[in-house]
């Protein structure tokens, strides 16, 4: 696991055909931990949290898109832990991922009803960690972010990502919306901020405020998707 303070360690566990950053985050004070984002794989997921010795106390959703949420039912049923995220607007992504599942070929998988519901503004904790949550919307209804300020470190799921912004031509995706999200939400906890996204490689907040064409000059790019 990579140490991004004396407070938070992280792993990144890749799954899915579609490379989603599936993430364990761990406590090393306590070795408890988060899986955020578990699309799929479980067995590769489970394996990694053995490893690294990740005591999982839950499982918690950026948003309801099948590569992000599709085992979390599978995989918090199988660890007794409950599920967190997302904000409530993603409900019918939720309630959709068989069909998904069925639409992209990806096998079995349950909708689920959340034992927690997050919003703007919550906190969540494991062992002593605590992440700040931001509703993001604009990529989904009801996308969130978390945020650790010690470590100075948020995973933004498919918000924004290095170089790009996330898709905005699915179900109550906008551009607008997203854009808005970014710099009112993200841009904001600070250019020092590293971050990571729902695929490809890690940046930080600062490197794509000046660079990521999306947010230098948002205008050209509206209606891209």
């Amino acid at each position: 696991m990579q140490a991004l303070s004396d407070s938070l360690e992280v792993l990144v566990v890749p799954v899915t055909p579609f490379v989603q950053n599936c993430s364990l985050l761990r406590c090393p004070r306590t070795g408890r931990g988060v899986v955020i984002d578990p699309g799929g794989d479980t067995p590769r997921i489970l394996e990694a949290a053995r490893e690294n010795e990740v005591e999982i106390e839950k499982v918690i959703l950026t948003h309801g898109h099948i590569d992000h949420a599709g085992a979390a039912a599978l995989l918090a049923r199988t660890l007794g832990v409950p599920i967190e995220g997302p904000q409530p607007e993603d409900r019918f992504w939720i309630e959709e991922l068989p069909r998904q599942a069925a639409t992209f070929g990806l096998g079995a998988a349950e909708s689920f009803e959340p034992d927690r519901w997050l919003e703007g503004g919550d906190c969540v904790r494991f062992g002593e960690v605590e992440l700040e949550v931001s509703h993001c919307p604009g990529h989904t209804p009801g996308h969130v972010v978390f945020f650790h300020r010690p470590s100075r470190f948020a995973v933004v799921g498919d918000v924004l990502f290095a170089g790009s912004i996330g898709r905005t031509d699915f179900p109550r995706g906008d551009y607008d919306t997203l854009i808005r999200s970014i710099t009112d939400e993200l841009l904001p906890l600070g250019d020092d901020v590293t971050f990571l996204p729902g695929h490809g490689p890690m940046s930080s907040l600062g490197q794509e405020r000046r660079t990521n064409p999306f947010l230098v000059d948002p205008a050209r790019h509206r209606g891209r998707g």
